[in-house]
């Protein structure tokens, strides 16, 4: 299957896709197809696979969900680590026209049972290692009928690498449309009751065309390694879309990233390009033991899943001489459609939008916002999420027409960059005039001694909202009255007064979601 550019003299750039289109083959034999079976496609702790191995085995794959009785369209259930089985179990899944629903490995049982019940999956497919956390759970399914453990065998238990051995690799890919759904992604649950997010067959090439070549710039000759799990929408077009659309090679961690973890790979690995996140830039600029700039071979840097704060992307490209494109996507859109670009890098902004992408402000009443006031970003483009399965309600309210609500702030500056603003339910209003959230945190991390922040609203005397702070200081960093009061009047020579925090609390850590977010209603 291939795909090509249409109507190349207009803009935004358009894809044609064919009617009968099948992702997961579209990535795989295009590779097969430019003679690149027998380049490395994975690397994980404990080998490695060619593009030839790896459509063998998403064909092996396909064909033992078919002969464990999984039918088109049901959901296969995964909660694997990061390692060369999530891309066999992910694409031999939509291969076989059966519905991939990779979840954040992370939660508790509660929040399996949920996801679980809610998305009615046949199939369950989940690392030994994760195994604990849903044994006492998977009776209460009344849809699941297979469980699959990928890794150590658990005994009475189906085993992944034994399934996957067993089956012929012979396999004819199903005849799925390019708007059949093909994978969905449960919302991280930020702000509520996760959401089964529905993305079709054509989402994954369109971020791949659209933000992964042209803005990212990712080539087969690339070496990637994301600190951004497969589980989360970021990550997995890091780790697989992006790099299986051109023929790269994916370092793949099942360890949780620490800068430990994450300088290790980068330093031995030496991928020339690395995805992270404003708190992990953050911890590995504040690690004691950070390697120097020559260690590395990065030759890009993204960020998304917060906006990242100035400071920290002039101190990232001080120590390590290479700039941090930052971006916004999100679950509903896949992956990030408004972004800085290559030698166009505005710190303190989110850029501009992806190609092929289309962005506008609005008012509470829907009404476009003049520039330099602060509206609630909507985006349209491709890769939007079908719906949330089973919840018309938000589905209407998120899922407009054409636009897709973000739920977050922004204004436009004047070279035609996006600023954040905040999440429009994390929005202050202080004397009848917005505050963002975010443009504190970026003050407050300012102070040398503060390593993360967080800001929400909070009553005064007068039930008037006011930002209160919650900060993390550096390691070996006290906190003390005297400190407080040094942070705030910093905060106060760089905002207008009234943005200031009125209250700040010093705190071991922040409270976030497994992929990095903080949970500012925890907070409040």
């Amino acid at each position: 299957m291939e795909l090509s550019r249409a109507d190349q003299s207009v803009s935004p750039p358009r894809l044609t896709i064919p009617r009968t289109y099948n992702a997961a083959f579209d990535l795989l034999q295009r590779n097969l197809a430019a003679g690149r079976a027998d380049k490395t496609a994975y690397l994980d702790d404990q080998g490695s696979c060619s593009y030839g191995q790896l459509a063998e085995k998403t064909g092996r794959w396909a064909n033992a969900l078919a002969a464990l009785g999984v039918r088109r369209e049901e959901r296969v259930f995964m909660c694997m680590l990061d390692t060369i089985d999530f891309p066999v179990a992910f694409l031999g899944t939509i291969r076989a026209g059966a519905i991939a629903v990779p979840v954040n490995t992370l939660l508790t049982a509660n929040d399996y049972a949920y996801m679980l019940k809610d998305s009615r999956a046949t199939t369950l497919v989940v690392s030994s290692a994760l195994w604990p956390t849903f044994a006492g759970i998977v009776t209460t399914i009344p849809t699941l009928k297979n469980i699959v453990i990928a890794g150590e065998e658990v005994a009475g238990k189906l085993a992944f690498a034994k399934l996957v051995a067993a089956a012929s690799p012979e396999h004819e890919t199903c005849d799925t449309t390019c708007d059949d759904a093909a994978f969905w992604l449960y919302s991280s649950g930020s702000t509520g009751a996760p959401k089964g997010t529905v993305h079709l067959q054509s989402s994954l090439i369109y971020t791949a065309e659209l933000y992964g070549q042209p803005v990212l710039g990712i080539t087969e000759h690339d070496l990637v390694f994301s600190a951004a799990k497969l589980f989360f929408a970021y990550g997995l077009g890091n780790g697989l879309s992006f790099p299986l659309a051109v023929g790269a090679t994916v370092v793949l961690m099942a360890e949780r990233p620490t800068p430990a973890s994450v300088f290790k790979r980068l330093t031995e690995q030496r991928p020339t390009i690395f995805y992270g996140v404003p708190t992990l830039y953050a911890a590995l600029l504040a690690a004691p033991d950070a390697p120097p700039r020559e260690a590395l071979n990065l030759r890009r840097c993204t960020s998304a899943g917060e906006p990242l704060p100035e400071d920290l992307g002039k101190r990232w490209v001080q120590k390590y001489g290479i700039d941090i494109l930052d971006g916004i996507g999100s679950t509903e859109m896949l992956h990030i459609y408004l972004s800085n670009r290559v030698g166009e890098v505005r710190y303190g902004t989110t850029g501009k939008p992806v190609p092929g992408y289309e962005i506008r402000l609005v008012d509470d009443a829907g009404q476009p916002v003049a520039q330099g006031e602060i509206g609630e970003l909507q985006v349209m483009g491709p890769s939007s999420a079908a719906m949330y399965w089973n919840n018309r309600e938000k589905s209407r309210n998120t899922f407009q027409g054409w636009w897709t609500k973000s739920g977050d702030k922004y204004t436009l500056n004047a070279e035609g960059y996006y600023v954040y603003a905040g999440r429009s339910d994390d929005m202050l209003k202080v004397g009848g005039i917005y505050v963002s959230p975010a443009e504190v945190e970026a003050a407050l991390i300012t102070h040398p001694a503060v390593l993360e922040a967080a800001v929400v609203g909070k009553e005064d005397e007068n039930r008037l909202i006011k930002p209160a702070a919650f900060v993390v200081l550096k390691a070996g960093q006290q906190g003390s009255e005297a400190l407080a009061n040094e942070i705030k009047r910093q905060v106060k020579d760089q905002l207008a007064p009234y943005k200031y925090p009125r209250w700040l609390e010093f705190v071991a850590e922040l409270p976030k979601t497994a992929t990095g977010k903080i949970q500012r209603f925890k907070l409040r």
